[in-house]
C-alpha cells in the first residue's frame, strides 16, 4: 500500500514503503511539523481585486499555507480574498500589513461557510481557526481576544465607544474632564472651581 498524506501535507508512510529514503522523508516530515507549529511566511497579495489560493504541497515544505503565521504584504488596489483548501484543519496567526484601503478576506476555497475579514482600515493581527467541520461548507472561526489599536491622537483620552476604543479631544489648558451622567462621552470643560458652599462643607468635614 502506497503512502498517504494528511490534509496539511505530512506523509503517512505505509509499512515497507520508501526503502532507502525513509530517513529523508522522515526529516522532511519533521521540518514540516516545525513549520506548521511555529513557522512564519510573508505572502504578497499585491494587486487589484483577486483571489490568492494558499497551497498545501504533499510531502514538502513549499506550500504557502503550511505555516503557523502568515503575513499578508504588498500594495492592494482592490478587495482581496485569500483561500485555503477545504480539508485544512489548523489555526493561523494572520497579520495584514498591506498598503491600500481595501479589505482582505480569509476563507475556505469553496462553500458558504463563515470567513474572517480584515476591514479596509484594519492593518493588524487576527488569530483564526480553520475548522474543516463540513466537507462542503467549512467555517473559519475568529479566535481574536478583542485587542484593538487605541483611537485618537497624542494627548487624547481613551474611552469605551460601544465596545471599541474611542477618543476624547484633549481640550484646552486648565479644562477638566466632566460627564453629564447620561452615558454620553465625557468632555473637557472650563474649570469652574469649587463653590463657596462646597468649600465650607469641606472645611467642616476635613477641618
Amino acid at each position: 500500500m502506497a503512502s498517504t498524506y494528511s490534509p496539511l501535507g505530512i506523509e503517512l508512510m505505509a509499512t515497507g514503503e520508501n526503502a532507502g529514503t525513509w530517513g529523508t522523508k522522515t526529516n522532511t516530515n519533521l521540518q514540516l511539523f516545525e513549520q506548521l507549529t511555529g513557522g512564519y511566511s510573508a505572502k504578497s497579495i499585491a494587486g487589484g481585486t483577486q483571489t490568492t489560493a494558499l497551497t498545501i504541497v504533499d510531502g514538502n515544505t513549499t506550500g504557502t499555507g503550511q505555516f503557523r503565521m502568515i503575513e499578508f504584504t504588498g500594495t492592494i488596489t482592490g478587495n482581496q480574498i485569500v483561500t485555503i483548501p477545504n480539508d485544512v484543519e489548523t489555526f493561523y496567526m494572520l497579520r495584514n500589513t498591506t498598503s491600500g484601503a481595501n479589505t482582505v478576506q480569509f476563507k475556505y476555497a469553496t462553500g458558504s461557510g463563515s470567513s474572517v475579514t480584515f476591514s479596509a482600515t484594519d492593518k493588524g493581527d487576527k488569530l483564526v481557526f480553520a475548522t474543516a467541520n463540513d466537507g462542503t461548507n467549512p467555517d473559519i472561526k475568529d479566535l481574536s481576544i478583542g485587542l484593538s489599536t487605541p483611537a485618537g491622537t497624542t494627548g487624547q483620552v481613551q474611552i469605551n465607544n460601544s465596545g471599541a476604543f474611542g477618543a476624547v479631544a484633549e481640550g484646552s489648558s486648565g479644562q477638566i474632564l466632566t460627564s453629564n451622567g447620561s452615558g454620553a462621552a465625557p468632555t473637557f470643560q472650563a474649570n469652574a472651581g469649587i463653590g463657596i458652599g462646597k468649600a465650607i462643607a469641606m472645611a467642616i468635614v476635613f477641618g
